[in-house]
């Protein structure tokens, strides 16, 4: 094996898997429409790249079924990409959930 070789076997036995640790809550309910994430209008996150990130589950759905849901995202943890896409799971989930319900 060569040396190259080498250090890159050493490196493969010391890495790890990290997770993301961020964290959060959708709760709909019906109302007008508005999205709000830990208070402020979702219309709000930055940068722009991540802002579409947040926007793919209205996006995919339809903003007509966003039209009469209210939406109310907690999130905590993580950094700032971690945060995005967990906003992004919980609105989807929530949207689900709220449809089948109703």
């Amino acid at each position: 094996m060569s040396q190259i070789g080498q250090k890159r076997h050493a490196l493969d036995r010391n890495r790890q898997q990290l997770f993301k640790t961020a964290t959060a809550v959708a709760h709909c309910k019906a109302g007008k429409g508005l999205i709000r994430l830990n208070g402020s209008p979702i219309e709000l996150v930055e940068p722009d790249v991540l802002k579409f990130k947040v926007y793919e589950p209205i996006l995919r759905v339809g903003s007509d079924k966003f039209a009469n849901v209210d939406i109310r995202i907690r999130v905590k943890g993580g950094g700032h990409t971690s945060q995005i896409y967990a906003v992004r799971q919980a609105l989807a989930k929530a949207i689900v959930a709220y449809y089948q319900k109703y």
